[in-house]
């Protein structure tokens, strides 16, 4: 595509591309992730986030083989379609857009409980119009803004290591790798850290933006992988050193409760904007991914044709971003949905799942088939290691979608033969 009517501008180099993926994944998730997942494996999680990361690392390989050869808008929609059917590109599709956008309300209302708990549902609907206005405006004005909250984020993370490495409080001891709730609790605590990895995927959605594509794709998607697994496992050692794997379990917002049993109060404060901002970094990125696959599906009819249009001045999808904006909006303002997506968890490893088999299919030397197996495969084992909610609720998604899907082909078959 080109910069014309129909296609979008390609402004983003490797260094843009690095800073959105890392928006994405150096979201609130590490603010609140690593209590669910310590509270599941328990002196395991630190084994849980390494195979969460072996996951996301094949995962983000698979990826970038496929936007290397496909640099359009949609990523794994594009990938599924293009190498194993209409039904599965669509399939991925339905289960990034569903979960992704209760995602987006959830990380909406997370800003606004940082920011003014009394008026949250306020404060989520304000962030939303406002990140949906910096991406009417541009891809480049997105980047800039990531890149601001991107600083912020890593340096309160910094803050936080720190603090806890150098108290007095801290024995490194607290973070020796065991396995004391079992290969069980560890799948489970892996499932629950991936989501935190997933937003690697960004970069690939946002493969219609991307200046050479074929060569900025596959360096960005593992760099901003490794930086951030770096990050995670820094954070978690550091925290995991103070409160060790039982407090940290129990902990209701575990970065703050480990710099006040540092004796670092003072950094509490600090802790709470810097996961209000990377809440707004992560639904920054969330709004462009979703709104960039629903263009996708647009072309394609799958949904509404209008918003497949391209704004001629921004070359930004601006009907699919406001109609993402106002869905966001709407659930952020009247639903509480940040206990209610567990789905989505189970939804990000089925998208994956068909990029690692579309990846399969590229070719057959047995070496280079071996990363999209692996990737499969954890895609599968960490799904359904979820809780049993999430399984049930995201496996009746995917239904819904299969089944809608198969109505919308039947009617036009139907109209067809009219």
């Amino acid at each position: 595509m080109t910069a014309s009517g129909s296609g979008l501008r390609r402004t983003l180099g490797v260094r843009d591309a690095v800073v959105v993926g890392l928006g994405s994944m150096l979201g609130a998730g590490i603010f609140a992730a690593l209590a669910p997942a310590a509270h599941a494996a328990g002196s395991g999680l630190l084994l849980g986030l390494a195979v969460a990361a072996l996951v996301a690392y094949c995962n983000a390989m698979s990826s970038a083989r496929l936007a290397a050869l496909y640099p359009a808008s949609g990523g794994t929609y594009v990938y599924g379609r293009e190498r194993l059917g209409e039904f599965w590109g669509y399939l991925a599709g339905w289960s990034f857009v569903v979960g992704k956008t209760a995602s987006c309300a959830a990380m909406a209302l997370t800003v606004g409980t940082y920011v003014w708990p009394g008026q949250a549902h306020a404060v989520a609907v304000a962030a939303v119009v406002a990140l949906t206005a910096v991406n009417y405006g541009g891809i480049q004005k997105s980047a800039w803004l990531t890149r601001v909250i991107v600083a912020v984020v890593l340096a309160v993370l910094a803050f936080v290591v720190v603090a806890c490495l150098v108290s007095g409080e801290a024995d490194v001891g607290r973070s020796a790798v065991g396995i004391s709730d079992g290969a069980g609790g560890v799948l489970q605590a892996a499932g629950l850290l991936f989501f935190a990895f997933a937003g690697y995927a960004r970069i690939a959605t946002l493969g219609e933006e991307v200046r050479d594509p074929a060569h900025t794709i596959p360096r960005a998607i593992p760099v901003a992988l490794g930086i951030t697994l770096i990050v995670y496992a820094c954070v978690a050692v550091a925290v995991l050193s103070v409160l060790g794997p039982d407090a940290l379990g129990d902990a209701s917002a575990p970065l703050a409760d480990a710099v006040r049993e540092a004796g670092s109060p003072w950094l509490v404060p600090v802790v709470r904007v810097g996961a209000a901002v990377a809440a707004l970094g992560s639904l920054l990125a969330l709004i462009l991914g979703v709104s960039r696959t629903t263009l996708a599906m647009a072309r394609d009819r799958h949904l509404p044709g209008a918003l497949a249009a391209v704004h001629p001045r921004f070359q930004v999808p601006h009907r699919a971003e406001l109609a993402v904006g106002t869905v966001v909006a709407i659930l952020a303002a009247t639903v509480d949905v940040r206990g209610a997506i567990g789905f989505s968890s189970f939804g990000v490893l089925a998208y994956y799942a068909v990029a690692n088999a579309s990846a399969w299919t590229l070719d057959s030397a047995p070496a280079t088939r071996v990363v999209p197996v692996v990737g499969l495969a954890g895609c599968a084992v960490l799904a359904f290691s979820l809780p049993g909610v999430s399984v049930v609720v995201g496996a009746g998604v995917l239904v819904v979608g299969a089944v809608a899907y198969g109505a919308r082909r039947w009617v036009r078959a139907g109209a067809g033969r009219m």
